[in-house]
C-alpha cells in the first residue's frame, strides 16, 4: 500500500532567550549556592543538624551531597566554581564543642561559630501539639531578618553582610506572596554576644474569619449538619468564635494581592509564625580574610587575651615604682 508524504514544513520557531544560570530573572543578580559539609567524624545528633541545615538552605543547595573522608577542602572548592556554589557552611567537632563555619568562595572570608546549643527539626516538631510541615514549603528560599546587629561594630557589620548575602535577594515590588513561606531571624544579644538562630514557617489567617469556616474552605470537605437546626449554628456554634478578638493588630497586614482561597486582596490577615528548626545559639569567635585562612579580622579570645594582658603591664608597672620607692 502506498504511503502518502506529509509536505507540509514545519514552520520556524524562533528560539527564546535563555535564562542565565545562576541568575535571578526578577532582579538580574546570581543567585548564591551554598553547599553544607562536614570537617572531621561527627556525632550522630550533628550528622542530623547537618542535614536540617541543607533542608534549610533549599532549593539552592546539594541536599544529597555524598562525603568521603577523604575529601579536604580543596576537593569541594574544585566543584564549587563549575556548580555556581558561593557559599559554604562547615560543620566540626572538638572535644570541647561544635562548630560553624561560614564562608564565601573561593577568596573568603570566613566566619567562625561556636555553638553553644542547638536543637534538631525533629526535636522542634516533638515539643509542638500541631507540628507544621507541608511538601511545598522548601520551594522556594527563607526570607533573612538579622536583628540586633546594629551596634556599628566591624565583626557585626561583616556578619550581616554574609548572612544577607547567603540567601538570593528579593524585590518587595516584585516578589509573589505565595513565595514568601519561611523566615531565618538571627538576633544578636549584645550582653551575651550570643546569636539567636531561629527557622520559621509563615502562614496567614483571614482576621474576622471563624476557625470552623476557615477549615471548611481550605479542607474543601463538607461539613457534618446533621446534630444542627441550622446552618447559621455551624458558624456561631460556642468555641469556635472568631480569632480575629486575639489577633495583634501589630500582627497584622492588608494583602495587596490574593493568596489562596481564603486570604483575599485588600483584607486584613494575621502573620503565624511557626517555628520548625533547627534552631541554634551561636557564638562569633573569629573572622579570616580567606578561605579558612589569611588574616585573622576578628578574634573574640584574642581581644580579651590582649586586653588581660595590657593590664597585667600596668600591674607590673605599678609594682617596679612601689618597689623603687620603697
Amino acid at each position: 500500500m502506498a504511503r502518502f508524504r506529509n509536505n507540509k514544513k514545519k514552520g520556524f520557531v524562533k528560539p527564546v532567550g535563555k535564562k542565565q544560570p545562576g541568575v535571578d530573572h526578577v532582579t538580574g543578580e546570581k543567585i548564591p549556592h551554598s553547599i553544607v559539609f562536614s570537617r572531621g567524624k561527627l556525632p550522630g545528633s550533628l550528622k542530623q543538624l547537618q542535614m536540617d541545615l541543607r533542608k534549610l538552605m533549599l532549593p539552592y543547595t546539594a541536599v544529597n551531597l555524598k562525603e568521603k573522608r577523604r575529601n579536604n577542602l580543596k576537593d569541594f572548592l574544585n566543584i564549587a566554581g563549575p556548580l555556581g556554589v558561593t557559599h559554604f557552611l562547615m560543620l566540626s567537632k572538638t572535644e570541647t564543642a561544635p562548630y560553624l563555619k561560614v564562608a564565601r568562595t573561593p577568596q573568603g572570608p570566613t566566619l567562625t561559630f561556636k555553638i553553644h546549643e542547638y536543637s534538631l527539626a525533629v526535636d522542634v516538631a516533638q515539643s509542638q501539639l500541631r507540628p507544621r510541615c507541608p511538601q511545598d514549603l522548601f520551594k522556594n528560599s527563607p526570607l533573612i531578618v538579622l536583628s540586633g546587629f546594629g551596634s556599628g561594630e566591624q565583626h557585626l557589620k561583616l556578619t550581616t553582610v554574609m548572612f544577607q548575602n547567603i540567601f538570593p535577594a528579593i524585590d518587595v515590588n516584585t516578589v509573589k506572596l505565595s513565595s514568601c513561606q519561611r523566615i531565618v531571624l538571627l538576633n544578636y544579644n549584645k550582653d551575651t554576644k550570643l546569636i539567636d538562630f531561629r527557622h520559621y514557617s509563615i502562614r496567614l489567617q483571614p482576621v474576622g474569619v471563624s476557625k470552623r469556616v476557615r477549615k471548611f474552605v481550605q479542607n474543601h470537605q463538607v461539613p457534618d449538619l446533621k446534630n444542627l437546626q441550622d446552618v447559621s449554628d455551624f458558624i456561631t456554634k460556642a468555641g469556635y468564635g472568631s480569632e480575629s478578638e486575639v489577633d495583634d493588630e501589630a500582627a497584622t497586614v492588608t494583602l495587596a494581592s490574593d493568596l489562596g482561597r481564603i486570604n483575599k486582596a485588600s483584607s486584613k490577615s494575621a502573620v503565624k509564625l511557626q517555628e520548625i528548626g533547627p534552631r541554634m545559639t551561636l557564638q562569633l569567635i573569629k573572622i579570616e580574610e580567606g578561605l579558612c585562612s589569611g588574616g585573622v579580622i576578628f578574634n573574640a579570645y584574642g581581644n580579651e587575651a590582649e586586653k588581660k594582658k595590657e593590664v597585667k603591664e600596668e600591674e607590673d608597672k605599678i609594682n617596679e615604682e612601689n618597689a623603687e620607692e620603697d
